[in-house]
């Protein structure tokens, strides 16, 4: 192996100084990364990859230097003071029985459930009034808990069922058909499935998604042509013939293929990346039907919700970029012949179905509201939610008389209420029992005005009674990109974070869904900026109104998320104390050559696209905007080994670029979990020592020597 991770002779004493005390502090050393004379040419432009070398996942040289840059980092992290009283109480906070809403598939009632720290969660099911029993149990399917269920669905009788399992958290799946009554597998596992569910023909068989295995890495190899595939109970996956995808005039980068509830129509969405897709039917009831197009361009995103016999309802943001659903006859079914059935409103409406209704929810400056409709189009009720958050659920099968939703905001844990569709009552069916209460905390919403005068909706949520004196630890997060709308949740991690006196605020950048097309149009390509700008006031605001100070803020992000703070970080690097970027895009020059990156252009545009292109995205890319001499902010980035979707070496190279460049005393690690991916499935467990490990840093480089609310762990010890 080449001698390429010589520890660098010098220490660095990092650390910082709070008002009142010197604080200890840790000494490190960084790994040095070997440079190499990679360069790439771009429009008669020169640049620079000097660690092209870490893109190689499989190499021993990259093996080794991940376990040199864990050793340092988690040689720092161990001296954190209290990094073992923040796991230990998310410990404490997360052991609480949690459970997720309930749906019926033939004469059981299934439920996910998840006792309190189990690594994965557990479905049951229960028929009638008899006592649940476990259906399928994720902690039994590896011994480290790493790999999850990563997808279940069922045939219409509720008498097959099939799962997808992912290893590791790669987006690579496993499908396994089981027989329900008896639990039993009832042929061999299919293998290599990726980005796709799988959706049943009657009893016969069902349809997936997926790719030809990538030549070299199937973590980061390019994956580009998108195939669906037809799978016959009883046969070998060899025989699995190609539905749509094979031609050279079907290639696309993403294919969904879905069954109407009534199994009369095969649906196929074709997308070249993740916004705007074309839309085809097949009538499965007709031998030898062809697909018929319903949509031939992908300017807009549309998808079949329902269909009374061949009336199909479609949810569209053609001419309405809020969305609206529309009508139209299967034997026509091209937009000349659209007609209106629920109209574009100002807010975006995302509809669901269930018990013979629509029920629209709007997003309302990022809130739900929701509203109930019959099959003629006739508003029947607003359904009035529990308070100010976010609804999920309100859908179910035809014939069902009640279903389930969940309700929940950034200080209320999800709840899930049964509802009566025929009377639009509703009562609480479970509430958490948990070591948290509500009602100590508040969150409110505020409007700022971004660089270009733009205003920003931003959620802050708080103990009650702080006081704000710009000294509050505060996390600032972030995503700003592919029609992604961050909606009030609670988080586990972000109540301990606000227990001990932290500030969570969410701002809804451009580039996310929460006012619809527009907005997210406002965020792509040569206006990612404005995304950068909206991140840049929100901390303003926040500082300006003594909420906290540059001293105290920390911002994070994950994947687009990611790149937010890798950008924000280098464009302001004054602006915060700490930056948390976690599995983020951070070359913006090479990211579409790994896995499906190259679907992200509708959002980033390539550097090969044009010249203007190249230069705005070299422009911002945080790998190449690191400047030498300049003080960054203490800096934990966050990855994992297995993660397929965006590949680690964005981390790496990011990574190694701030550890030589970096001039001031502030600590820039990386922390790369093992066997773990871009999120999906992660183990509980390892969830809660990342949570330790992000909080410790973030409070340690603020000053803190120890937990600005002590009495918190003192109550859960006594």
């Amino acid at each position: 192996m080449k001698n390429i991770l010589l520890f660098s002779a010098a220490a660095l004493l990092l650390g910082a100084c709070n008002s009142k005390n010197e604080k200890e502090t840790i000494t490190v050393n960084y790994p040095t990364t070997h440079k190499t004379d990679s360069v790439d040419t771009y429009f008669g432009t020169e640049v620079k990859d000097p660690y092209r070398w870490l893109e190689d996942d499989r190499s021993p040289e990259t093996e080794a230097w991940v376990k040199e840059q864990n050793i340092t980092t988690f040689g720092y992290l161990e001296k954190i003071p209290f990094r073992a009283d923040l796991k230990n109480r998310l410990e404490k906070l997360w052991n609480y029985e949690k459970l997720g809403s309930p749906f019926k598939e033939g004469d059981y009632t299934y439920f996910y459930k998840n006792d309190g720290l189990q690594d994965q969660y557990v479905v049951y099911r229960q028929k009638g009034d008899g006592e649940p029993e476990v259906f399928l149990d994720p902690n039994t399917f590896s011994e480290d808990g790493t790999t999850s269920l990563a997808g279940l669905s069922f045939t219409k009788d509720g008498s097959l069922a099939a799962y997808l399992i992912s290893k590791g958290g790669s987006d690579w799946r496993k499908a396994i058909v089981l027989n329900t009554e008896t639990k039993e597998i009832v042929e061999d596992t299919l293998v290599d499935i990726k980005f796709s569910g799988t959706s049943w023909r009657g009893n016969d068989g069902f349809y997936y998604s997926s790719y030809d295995k990538p030549e070299g890495s199937e973590l980061s190899a390019k994956t580009d042509q998108h195939k669906v595939y037809y799978h016959k109970l009883g046969t070998s996956q060899k025989e699995d013939k190609v539905i749509f995808g094979a031609k050279s005039e079907e290639k696309h980068r993403y294919i969904f293929a879905s069954v109407s509830e009534d199994n009369r129509y095969l649906f196929i969405s074709a997308a070249i990346s993740t916004s705007g897709n074309k839309l085809f039917m097949k009538d499965l009831i007709q031998p030898n039907a062809k697909l018929q197009t319903i949509l031939d361009d992908t300017e807009t995103d549309s998808y079949v919700i329902d269909n009374v016999g061949s009336k199909l309802y479609i949810v569209t943001n053609l001419n309405a970029p809020n969305q609206k659903i529309v009508t139209v006859d299967a034997s026509n079914p091209t937009p000349e012949n659209w007609v209106d059935f629920i109209p574009e409103t100002e807010n975006v409406l995302s509809p669901n179905t269930g018990g013979g209704y629509f029920f629209a929810e709007y997003m309302v400056d990022a809130i739900s509201k929701v509203f109930q409709y019959d099959y003629d189009g006739k508003m029947v009720r607003e359904v009035k939610l529990p308070g100010l958050g976010s609804a999920s659920g309100f859908g179910g099968k035809k014939e069902d008389k009640e279903f389930y939703f969940s309700f929940t905001n950034y200080n209320t844990p999800s709840s899930s209420y049964k509802y009566h569709v025929e009377t639009g009552e509703y009562s609480q069916y479970w509430k958490p029992e948990i070591d948290f209460n509500p009602e100590d905390y508040e969150s409110h919403q505020v409007f700022y005005n971004s660089k270009d005068g733009t205003k920003i909706p931003m959620m802050i949520t708080y103990k009650k009674g702080l006081e704000m004196n710009g000294k509050n630890p505060t996390i600032l997060y972030g995503y700003g990109g592919f029609n992604v709308s961050l909606t009030p949740s609670f988080s586990i991690g972000n109540a301990v974070w606000m227990e001990q006196g932290g500030i969570y605020a969410v701002p809804n950048l451009r580039g996310g869904g929460e006012y619809g097309k527009k907005w997210h149009d406002a965020g792509i390509k040569t206006k990612k900026q404005n995304v950068f700008e909206d991140f840049i006031a929100a901390a303003e605001y926040l500082i300006s109104n003594k909420y906290t100070s540059n001293e105290y803020l920390a911002i994070r992000g994950g994947s687009n998320g990611g790149l937010l703070v890798g950008a924000t970080m280098t464009q302001r690097p004054d602006l915060m104390k700490v930056a948390l970027p976690a599995v983020g895009v951070l070359d913006m020059l090479r990211y579409h050559t790994f896995t499906a990156g190259a679907g992200w252009a509708y959002d980033y545009g390539t550097s090969e696209e044009s010249q203007e292109m190249f230069e705005y995205l070299k422009g911002y890319s945080p790998v190449h905007n690191v400047k030498e001499g300049t003080e960054y902010p203490s800096t934990l980035i966050t990855t994992g080994d297995h993660d397929d979707r965006v590949v680690p070496a964005h981390s790496f190279k990011f990574a190694a670029e701030l550890q030589s460049k970096q001039a001031g005393a502030n600590p820039t690690l990386i922390r790369i979990e093992t066997n773990a991916g871009h999120g999906a499935g992660t183990p509980v467990s390892k969830t809660i020592e990342q949570y330790a490990d992000i909080f410790g840093f973030t409070l340690f480089n603020m000053g803190f020597e120890e937990l600005p609310n002590k009495a918190v762990l003192k109550e859960f010890k006594d």
